[in-house]
């Protein structure tokens, strides 16, 4: 019987790949308590990567597809609409499969896939695995979701405002960086909070997909899924994903809330609009 250290040692990394501890996964009747903790904790290293990744890239993404959308240039606002569409009106998980069958199978059949940074051939297969190939999609679909919130932000931004900073004969660049930009952040930051919480719940779907877990290397409801398969006991393990992940949920609303109090530092305090978290049932 393992003790809580050796657990320790053996399974915190694990999640990093065989290189960072035991080779092979605790089985059977040799599963104890703090291998589950410790495993399951591990795991949780990729959520984050997934998540902190996923809203860096997303951020500036959305803004610049929200700002399309409000152009009233039809060849700039239909193929941003479009996208939002596309991505909001499907399920992730349904994306996850179909991203992950077009890296695999088109570079077979001999269709390269221009994708701006890198042309995806039989040779990049980089793109089929969770860590990159799932990041992709989690971008895309936090991109749609957030870029229709920045968009309404911009519909509600008081005309008061803008009128104020043509009068003042700023530029449109001027105009964006100092009024536009700041009164769509702090209109849509509350949405956008609730928005990051559900993005960390759903990188629980990147391993439970198409995309494989390499060498064993998961995330942490992949550990959870894996103990209850061996164990046959779902009261230990699910449990411990339900509290990393509402522990992970308090560490996103404190920072985003932190952020929340910076935008909002020169309206009085009956004003400021607090961090409410209205979790989305169904995506």
């Amino acid at each position: 019987m393992r003790s809580c250290a050796e657990s320790f040692e053996a399974y915190f990394l694990r999640p990093l790949g065989r290189d960072y501890g035991a080779n092979l996964l605790p089985r059977g009747l040799d599963i104890t308590f703090c291998d589950q903790v410790f495993l399951i904790a591990g795991g949780l290293i990729w959520n984050i990567y997934f998540a902190a990744l996923a809203i860096f890239f997303g951020f500036g993404l959305a803004i610049a597809v929200a700002v399309a959308k409000f152009s009233e240039t039809p060849w700039i606002w239909r193929p941003a609409a479009a996208f939002v569409f596309v991505f909001r009106g499907s399920p992730l998980f349904i994306q996850f499969f179909f991203f992950y069958s077009a890296f695999v199978l088109l570079p077979r059949a001999g269709v390269d896939i221009p994708l701006g940074f890198v042309t995806l051939t039989v040779q990049t297969s980089a793109l089929t695995t969770a860590q990159v190939g799932g990041l992709i999609v989690l971008v895309l679909n936090t991109t749609a979701y957030s870029a229709e919130l920045f968009y309404g932000a911009l519909r509600s931004i008081p005309k008061g405002d803008l009128e104020a900073a043509d009068a003042y004969g700023m530029s449109g660049f001027v105009k964006f960086r100092r009024v536009v930009f700041p009164s769509m952040l702090r209109l849509a930051w509350p949405s956008y909070t609730n928005e990051a919480i559900f993005l960390t719940h759903s990188t629980t779907l990147v391993f439970l997909s198409a995309f494989p877990a390499r060498q064993q290397s998961g995330e942490a409801f992949y550990y959870a899924r894996y103990f209850v398969d061996q164990t046959f006991n779902p009261f230990v393990a699910y449990p411990l994903v339900a509290l990393y992940f509402v522990a992970l949920t308090l560490a996103v609303i404190g920072l985003f809330g932190f952020v929340n109090r910076y935008l909002n530092r020169h309206l009085p305090r009956e004003r400021r609009r607090p961090i409410r978290f209205r979790p989305q049932y169904i995506r």
